[in-house]
């Protein structure tokens, strides 16, 4: 359930100082599952940056004056599909809505844009589900059918908020460490 107090708005380019809040949540976020990630503030500083792109979107969650999570988007296909590239909540505040919150905020902002699609990229680099190490060549569908979440890896978050597995890029993050790409049909889809 979300916080009472809790307000999503845009990240603005000229907000310095959110902006480092940002980056900074973005390390922490990201240390224990995907140390490689973002290891440190320059490379966080430099993702910040690039979601605050004039096309793209960069949408951060707020309680109170402090930045608890953020989310980017990035735009593709026209328009037709926009990529959730990242999404960050301070471990502090994990696991009380703020994800979520920021998940459905983005596919509605990409809605209004015309976005069919939202799509994401999942990486697993640290054996958290059954796919890491195994070889996703010979029938990546066999296994996409048989994950298992091994170490709370977020795909299944995803998972409740509409996402589908969608495939997978066999060693994005080395050898055996696959990319899980998943996708959501968003608002505004035109059936016809």
């Amino acid at each position: 359930m979300p916080l009472p107090d809790l307000r999503i708005e845009p990240l603005l380019p000229a907000d310095t100082r959110r902006i480092e809040q940002a980056a900074r949540v973005l390390v922490a976020a990201f240390a224990e599952g995907w140390p490689s990630a973002w290891p440190d503030l320059e490379s966080a500083r430099a993702e910040v940056a690039e979601v605050l792109a004039p096309d793209c979107l960069c949408r951060a969650a707020f309680i109170g004056d402090d930045l608890a999570g953020w989310v980017g988007g990035i735009p593709d296909y026209d328009g037709r599909v926009w990529e959730l590239h990242p999404l960050a909540v301070d471990p502090a505040w994990q696991g009380r809505g703020i994800g979520r919150a920021l998940v459905e905020d983005l596919c509605g902002q990409a809605a209004q844009r015309g976005a069919l699609t939202v799509l994401l990229g999942t990486d697993d680099e640290t054996g958290m589900t059954t796919l890491t190490g195994a070889d996703l060549y010979a029938d990546p569908w066999q296994h996409i059918r048989a994950i298992r979440n091994l170490r709370r890896h977020p795909y299944e978050f995803y998972q409740k908020l509409g996402f589908t597995i969608v495939g997978v890029v066999p060693d994005a993050n080395g050898p055996g460490r696959p990319d899980i790409l998943m996708a959501r049909r968003v608002e505004g889809y035109n059936k016809g």
